[in-house]
């Protein structure tokens, strides 16, 4: 079976456990994505944070853009959460972002559990 992105992803998920590994679960998603910045710029990871993405609706642009929280190598849309769950909503929003981006995988990472939690979808 051929995994798309198989190396990156397994970097990314490795960085996500170290910072679970030493920060824990229960801060509010904006320290997470502090420490993931550190982290990316140490291991020398392309990355873009709050990347933003504009809709196309019947050709025309809408106002509401949406921001993806971080997009790798300019390929890989990672989504941190710090909830309960990841829930169908955070897997249809990571689906949407896919559309709209065009790229190929997004992760979903949940730094709010006891367990670092982490979903691959693939378009």
């Amino acid at each position: 079976m051929n995994v798309i992105y198989k190396e990156e992803s397994y970097g990314i998920i490795g960085i996500c456990m170290e910072i679970h590994n030493y920060l824990g679960h229960g801060f509010s998603e904006i320290v997470y994505k502090d420490a993931l910045e550190i982290e990316f710029r140490k291991a020398e990871i392309f990355y873009e944070r709050e990347k933003e993405y504009e809709v196309v609706y019947k050709g025309i642009i809408l106002p509401h853009k949406f921001y993806a929280d971080f997009v790798i190598s300019e390929e890989i849309i990672l989504e941190i959460k710090g909830k309960s769950q990841i829930a169908d909503a955070d897997l249809a929003q990571a689906i949407n972002y896919l559309k709209v981006s065009e790229n190929k995988l997004a992760i979903i990472v949940n730094f709010g559990e006891t367990k670092l939690n982490y979903k691959r979808i693939v378009l």
